[in-house]
């Protein structure tokens, strides 16, 4: 079997703040009220009559050397071979080590279950063969979905092709988590 990456591209330009991918996350995976697996961030600049806001989509980056799994004392948090990163409930403690590595801040506390919880990129959807819930939803498709490692994948012609950034990368954990420039 053919070895995948996982990861995510994100044109923020084209982001209209609408929270369909807020709102499809929320419903796909049963996200309480009040907790967020995604979130849109707002960037106000200038003052009137020359006021901007930019809206960029955050989540978790599903990192390459993911600082949550390397502080979990229980292995709760854990990384699964194509990239994406998870939690098993079962063996979370609910200490929240893994919220405070996160650079990110792209995890919340379920107080109801006494976990951690996070964006998974829809793990039930893409081991059949679809793409994330906030990915499909999205009106103004800011957001591809792929497989870092297929040439072929539209994923892989938009970092061959378009400069990007990666947040915080100074911490090394390998953000697969691309913002278009």
């Amino acid at each position: 079997m053919k070895k995948k990456r996982y990861a995510l591209v994100i044109d923020s330009r084209k982001c209209l703040n609408c929270k369909a991918c807020v709102v499809a996350c929320k419903a796909e995976n049963k996200v309480p009220v009040g907790h967020f697996r995604n979130r849109i961030n707002e960037e106000r600049k200038g003052e009137y009559p020359t006021l901007s806001i930019n809206f960029e989509p955050e989540q978790c980056h599903h990192c390459d050397q993911p600082s949550c799994v390397r502080v979990c004392p229980t292995g709760a948090s854990w990384q699964r071979k194509d990239g994406i990163v998870l939690v098993n409930y079962d063996e979370c403690i609910g200490c929240r080590y893994c919220m405070i590595a996160c650079p990110y801040d792209a995890r919340y506390f379920n107080e109801e279950e006494g976990v951690v919880d996070k964006c998974t990129f829809c793990v039930q959807r893409v081991d059949k063969g679809e793409v994330p819930a906030c990915v499909e939803t999205c009106p103004s498709k800011v957001r591809v979905f792929g497989d870092l490692e297929d040439p072929k994948s539209r994923i892989r012609e938009l970092l061959a092709t378009r400069r990007y950034k990666v947040k915080e990368p100074q911490t090394g954990n390998g953000p697969q988590l691309y913002y278009l420039l």
